[in-house]
């Protein structure tokens, strides 16, 4: 026998016929889903949520009360196109936070990964791309067209730019203003938010070893602290440190920033 609990939908919510729900599924008290939702298997919805527009979720997410989920972008150049919100699996929506989908001026949707947690009244805009296991804290807000991405955390209150770029476990610090990339691997922090160094913590959490630590500390000391031209700083990173993933990863988004980068 399987242990995914039958579809349960409370007599009190509203499901749209046309509404696509998997084995599993829980609907709370009072939530609305609308025409073209499909939700995977296993995934809570809790009371007083909304879930509407062209929304696609995966397996074992769960959105808790007053959640809205795939609502019209906030963008006055918005005129009604059908874009669409894709979200992954296992993610975690708590209270209050907003999910907008995409625009026909960007992407045509935002897209979300796995494992994600977005806390309470932290705000995702239209045409964001966030990464697999990045948390945002209370009330952080991204604005449109910005990506995210692996494991970074944005921090409470927390804002983050229109087409900036937050990089691989790269943090945030609460209350910071973002207007220009965020290195990974980076902690960023203030208004407007300057580098504060590396998220060592984070490093060792996620099991790196001492060597590729080693390895991105030699590369951030040379591009951040050192005073060179970053053409220069990169040449220098080239040829004077270990070619870690790690290491490639972080030179080679750096050199395809628009925005610039926060030094």
């Amino acid at each position: 026998m399987s242990n995914i609990p039958e579809t349960f939908i409370h007599p009190g919510a509203l499901v749209h016929p046309d509404a696509q729900l998997d084995v599993g599924v829980r609907v709370g008290p009072f939530s609305i889903i609308g025409s073209k939702v499909r939700i995977g298997a296993g995934t809570v919805i809790g009371p007083h949520a909304l879930i509407e527009g062209n929304t696609t979720m995966g397996k074992n997410n769960r959105v808790f009360q007053f959640a809205t989920l795939g609502s019209d972008p906030q963008d006055l150049k918005y005129k009604g196109e059908d874009s669409r919100l894709i979200i992954g699996d296992g993610n975690t929506f708590r209270e209050c936070c907003t999910v907008h989908k995409g625009t026909e001026g960007g992407i045509g949707e935002t897209r979300l990964g796995n494992g994600i947690l977005v806390m309470a009244y932290a705000h995702v805009a239209h045409d964001c791309v966030i990464r697999d296991r990045v948390i945002m804290a209370n009330g952080a807000t991204l604005a449109g067209h910005i990506d995210i991405e692996e494991a970074a955390i944005i921090g409470g209150l927390a804002a983050v730019h229109q087409f900036c770029r937050v990089g691989t476990l790269a943090m945030v610090a609460g209350g910071s203003i973002v207007v220009k990339d965020v290195a990974p691997y980076c902690t960023v922090q203030g208004n407007r938010a300057e580098m504060k160094g590396l998220n060592l913590i984070g490093l060792q959490r996620r099991g790196f070893s001492e060597d590729t630590i080693d390895a991105i500390k030699s590369a951030h000391r040379i591009i951040f602290r050192s005073g060179f031209l970053f053409k220069d700083g990169v040449e220098k990173v080239e040829t004077e440190v270990p070619t870690t993933p790690e290491v490639q990863h972080l030179v080679d988004f750096l050199r395809v920033s628009e925005r610039g980068f926060i030094r």
